[in-house]
Order: structure tokens, then C-alpha cells, then sequence
């Protein structure tokens, strides 16, 4: 008789460890190490038994293409490379009542008029699944509803006669499964349930899409192995005070990554948003200093959104530098730079950056309009209307090229703006727009004086 060998996992990385200890090694956190039993004896002590040979191919080749479900939902199917890839499974995590459920919903009714969709929920009984569709406007669209949080009962069904095109999972820590004496929501069962349907998934060749709940610091709950067993991670990104919602997509095996989908809440549910940049600007009034307009780009997508910064007296001994949407740090590096290569003084100055409408913003391009808001807020001076900015600082004082330059200058001249200010490169003319680089970024004078002259109109002076 074989000994059962036993572990600890942490419920916050899925690490294992020999014997319980109150601190997990690998991340770090306190009392998250569970005993996970497991039969039989240890892969290392099993003997490998003899397999298939296989069979090797070049690497030069024709393949068709893979097929996808069109929903409709533009800024969804955005997000997916073009469509849900048949046979794929995809991973949706964000913060709770971000609209995780909602869009899927929707989802699930415009998809249901082609194909035959599940919508399988843990968490929430058939009844709340009704009042919410009949909010949303869809409780006639012919979706295929169930409650249950049992592994083998949702296996059973879905492995009986013709499985649906696409089946939801809602969520996926709320599903158990009787192999394992773990709890709901462990590393364990999570692993294993994940696993199991996925793997029904490609042998029934149907699409499933599993929600999953994040933790406190942002990421997704569970072992980090879930995230690898999946084809595609979307995360839903939004903060409650403002309307809009981001779908992020973080892995991709069928599409690009890092592309976006943009939404609106509102009372009906989750309204696409088109061209995102229109709205992000809809409420810029007239000139007011500390705020910029940035080109910047967000998958393949270009997007222009309002930066606004505010410089104030500190009545405290070390001033205040708060940041919403953007990177502590490398606002401390750019107010760093702006002392030391520009002259400025920042000392005694309580400094706060926001990025309008609720969105982060992680791409370095950004450096060159957060120094023009901060320096429009300072000197009080506001910059023009119709003008853009974008561009890499370095530490040296320099303003560097980056990416997709001609994108952005064409999107900013779409939405009506008349002239930008990047950096100096090859890319950088435009017939369009009119441009101002900058190889320096002492040279932002030119946008906003650095010293306050009433005699000089404060508008753009061509370099």
C-alpha cells in the first residue's frame, strides 16, 4: 500500500511547502499555508511508462485559420484578437461589482441568437439572474441557465449530447469537486477545476469563459498556474465613481495583448464606447492651467486622455505627492528631473496628478505631458487648447522618440487638435498637425515659459 504524501499550499502564490509554517517563503504572506493530501505516491518515486513517438514537423507550413464566434460586441470581440476562438478557454478577473457578470450577460444574449450558450452560476440563484436580465433588456434571448457549484454535475451535463458554442462559469472559486477534501476556492480546487474543464473544453471543442475573483492586491485569486492554463486573460479594470470600464486583455494566444475595451455603466448595463477619446475629452472646457492632453496608445488602439496636475503650498513639513492613475515613482523621478535639468523648485509644494476619467496609464510616452501639466500648474499659465503632447523623458534631461508616432498625430488630428509636441525624430513631421520637438526637456519653455513675462502671449512658439 502506497503512503500518502501530504503539503501545504499557500492560498495567495499556490507555493508548496514541506510542513505548515506560519509566513509562505515564496510571497510572503502570513497564516495562507493549507494542507493539500494527495494519493499515491510521489511523481518522483513512479516509474514513466512508455509513450508515443512523435511525430516532428517543419516549422514551414500552412495552417487554417482558427474559427471564432462574432458576438457583436465590438469592443469584447477588440479584446479577443477578432472573436471568441473556438475550443478556447478565457480567464475575466476584476474587483467586485465592476461589471464582471453584467457583460457577460450581455455577451451570452447577443451570442445566444446564433449559437446555443450556458450561463452556469456559483454564486448567484436562477432568480437574481432574472431580475438582472430584465434589467439589462434581455431576458427573452434564448440562454441556456443554471446554478450549481458541483464539478461532476456541471461535467455531466455539459459531456451529454451537443455541448453549447460557449459556456460561462460564474466563477470559478465558487466551484468544488468531491475528489478533494479542500474547501471552495483553495489552490487545490481551484487547479483541479479549472483544469478539468478546460480539458473538456478542447475535446468538446466548445468556448468557456471563467470568472475569477481577485485579491487586495489587484491580481487574480487562486495558484498563478490558472492564469498559464488559459488561453486569454481579460481583467476588468474601473474605479465605481466614474462610469467608464476598462476590459483589459493581459495574455493572449490568438491576438495581440495589452488591447482594450471600452465601456460605459449605465442604468440599461454596459454601452460600448467607440471612440473612447472623444469621451475622455468631452468635458475639457476652456484653457486651465495644469492640464494636458496625451496621445497615447493602449494595444493598437490610439487614446487621447486629459492629464491634470495641481502644485499648492504644503502647510506640512514634507509635502504631500499624490498620484491617481499613474506611477508613484516615476512622478517622483520626472519632479527630480524638472529641478535638476529645467532649474524649478518644487520644494514646499503639495503636488497631486490624475489621469481623467478613471483610467491608468503605464506607457513611458506619457513623461513630456505630465511635465507640461506640472509646469503649467506651477507658473499658473495654461497651455493651448488644441495642443498634444507625448514623449519619453530620460534622467539625462532628454526627451526620447517612442512608438506608433504617426498614429497618434493622426488620431489627434481626427478629434481636431491643431499642434503637437513630441520628440525630435524622423517620424515626427507631420502634414496633418503641426509639430514642435524637443530634444530637451529644458526646451518645454517654449510651451510654457518658465518664467512669467506679461508682455509675451503664452501660446506655442514653432521650434
Amino acid at each position: 500500500m502506497s503512503k500518502s504524501s501530504s503539503r501545504f499550499i499557500c492560498q495567495e502564490c499556490g507555493a508548496s511547502a514541506p510542513r505548515w509554517q506560519g509566513k509562505c517563503d515564496a510571497c510572503g504572506s502570513w497564516n495562507t499555508l493549507v494542507e493539500d493530501t494527495g494519493g499515491g505516491a510521489s511523481p518522483q518515486t513512479k516509474k514513466i511508462k512508455g509513450g508515443h513517438k512523435l511525430e516532428f514537423v517543419a516549422l514551414e507550413g500552412t495552417s487554417k485559420p482558427e474559427p471564432r464566434l462574432i458576438s457583436g460586441m465590438n469592443e469584447f470581440d477588440r479584446v479577443c484578437g477578432g472573436g471568441i476562438v473556438q475550443g478556447s478557454a478565457i480567464l475575466i478577473g476584476g474587483d467586485p461589482g465592476i461589471g464582471k457578470s453584467t457583460v457577460l450577460l450581455q455577451l451570452a444574449a447577443r451570442l445566444s441568437d446564433t449559437v446555443p450558450i450556458a450561463y452556469i452560476s456559483g454564486e448567484e440563484s436562477l432568480d437574481q439572474i432574472r431580475l438582472r436580465a430584465a434589467r439589462l433588456g434581455v431576458s427573452k434571448a434564448s440562454v441556456a441557465l443554471a446554478s450549481s457549484s458541483s464539478l461532476h454535475d456541471i461535467m455531466a451535463s455539459l459531456d451529454s449530447g451537443k455541448p453549447p458554442a460557449l459556456v460561462i462559469i460564474d466563477s470559478i472559486q465558487t466551484l468544488y469537486s468531491d475528489v478533494l477534501d479542500s474547501a471552495p476556492g483553495t489552490v487545490a480546487q481551484v487547479r483541479f477545476c479549472a483544469q478539468e474543464l478546460i480539458r473538456l473544453a478542447k475535446k468538446r471543442n466548445f468556448c468557456v469563459i471563467l470568472v475569477g475573483h481577485v485579491t487586495k492586491e489587484g491580481t487574480l485569486a487562486g495558484p498563478r498556474v490558472l492564469e498559464h492554463m488559459v488561453d486569454t486573460v481579460l481583467y476588468f479594470e474601473g474605479d465605481r465613481g466614474h462610469q467608464f470600464r476598462i476590459l483589459r486583455t493581459v495574455k493572449n494566444r490568438f491576438g495581440a495583448t495589452d488591447e482594450i475595451g471600452v465601456f460605459a455603466m449605465t442604468d440599461k448595463g454596459l454601452e460600448e464606447i467607440p471612440n473612447p477619446s472623444a469621451l475622455f475629452l468631452s468635458e475639457r472646457s476652456s484653457p486651465v492651467s495644469g492640464t494636458a492632453v496625451f496621445a497615447g496608445i493602449e494595444g493598437t488602439r490610439p487614446l487621447l486622455v486629459e492629464i491634470q496636475a495641481l502644485v499648492a503650498p504644503s502647510p506640512l513639513g514634507t509635502p504631500r505627492r499624490t498620484v491617481v492613475g499613474w506611477d508613484n515613482n516615476r512622478l517622483s523621478m520626472l519632479l527630480a528631473v524638472l529641478e535638476k535639468r529645467c532649474g524649478l523648485s518644487f520644494i514646499g509644494q503639495d503636488v497631486y496628478l490624475n489621469i481623467a476619467g478613471g483610467l491608468k496609464i503605464t506607457e513611458p510616452a506619457a513623461d513630456l505631458a505630465v511635465a507640461a501639466a506640472l509646469l503649467s500648474a506651477l507658473k499658473d499659465t495654461p497651455l493651448p487648447s488644441d495642443m498634444v503632447l507625448f514623449g519619453e523623458v530620460s534622467l539625462s534631461g532628454e526627451v526620447r522618440t517612442v512608438s506608433q508616432t504617426p498614429l497618434r498625430l493622426k488620431e489627434s488630428a481626427k478629434l481636431g487638435f491643431g499642434q503637437a509636441v513630441l520628440a525630435a525624430g524622423k517620424t515626427a513631421d507631420s502634414k496633418d498637425i503641426k509639430t514642435t520637438q524637443l530634444q530637451v526637456l529644458s526646451q518645454i519653455g517654449l510651451i510654457v515659459p518658465l518664467k512669467q513675462n506679461k508682455t509675451t502671449p503664452k501660446t506655442l512658439v514653432s521650434g
